[in-house]
């Protein structure tokens, strides 16, 4: 009896033997760093917009991989490069800043058109006037998680730039008085009598700024309404699509369809964007 407990002591003690010697070390794998991305660009101190050539390139921008290492080499993974622009002083933290998602590349090209609207319609800085823009690149490693931190962000140095952005020639040209009434059956008035004004002259509209005018007020649902300059009935600003949304779209000079104005009844604010051709109604 005393020897069959034994043999049964020793098989136990060799199968814990077993377990103890298959179970390894995890091998934990650490950031030991690298170099902030080097920032080129083919511009030096400005960057010219000439509204001449807005299809020719106005800036490239290069710059170099952080190679990342961890203990076990250099990564492997993708580097992911942000480009950011804000304005002088702005430190990259301003109202204006714009991140510019790059993926791994490691070049970013701007055409004079691209650029002047990142500026002006992106970054919302007004044209005709001598900006100081400051750019760098923000090198990472996507996390593994959805919103996660930024693995070893760096940054490169800053460079900076004067600009001047221009602003592009209206989609459609304003009136040249300066002076535009909402006129049809959409309206309190109605349409306006043989191009008179005064039939409708509690419907003109507010120069907001050169292109673009705006009024609010009520209009009767289901019905439709026109654009029309002070004392001229033939030139109308219209639609092409008969069809037309009831909240906006785009419009022409002398287009061809009425707009149609809201499905229901009630108080809007109607604006006509000449810069970009579109109104609203809301």
């Amino acid at each position: 009896m005393k020897r069959y407990f034994n043999k049964i002591l020793l098989m136990c003690g060799s199968g814990l033997v077993l377990v103890t010697s298959c179970k390894k070390d995890e091998s934990k794998v650490y950031f030991n760093g690298g170099s902030a991305p080097a920032l080129t660009s083919t511009a030096v101190d400005s960057i010219s917009l000439p509204l001449s050539d807005t299809t020719g390139t106005a800036v490239t921008f290069n710059w170099t991989n952080p190679n990342y290492t961890f203990t076990d080499g250099i990564s492997s993974l993708n580097v992911t490069y942000y480009l950011q622009f804000d304005t002088l002083g702005g430190n990259f933290s301003s109202p204006v800043l714009q991140t510019v998602g790059i993926s791994s590349s490691l070049s970013q090209t701007y055409t004079v058109s691209s650029l002047n609207n990142l500026l002006s319609n992106v970054m919302g800085l007004a044209t005709g006037v001598v900006h100081n823009v400051q750019v760098r690149v923000e090198a990472f490693i996507q996390p593994y998680t959805a919103n996660s931190p930024k693995i070893a962000a760096t940054y490169s140095d800053t460079l900076n730039f004067t600009v001047n952005p221009y602003t592009l020639p209206p989609v459609v040209a304003p009136p040249s008085t300066g002076t535009l009434y909402i006129t049809g059956s959409a309206t309190a008035d109605g349409w306006m009598v043989a191009g008179n004004p005064a039939s409708i002259a509690g419907q003109q509209l507010t120069q907001v700024t050169p292109t673009m005018y705006s009024i609010t007020m009520p209009l009767i649902g289901g019905q439709q309404f026109l654009l029309v300059p002070a004392n001229n009935w033939n030139n109308k600003y219209a639609t092409t699509d008969a069809n037309s949304p009831t909240t906006g779209d785009t419009f022409a000079y002398n287009a061809g369809n009425n707009f149609n104005g809201p499905a229901t009844s009630g108080t809007y604010t109607v604006t006509f964007n000449f810069q970009a051709g579109t109104y609203t109604i809301k």
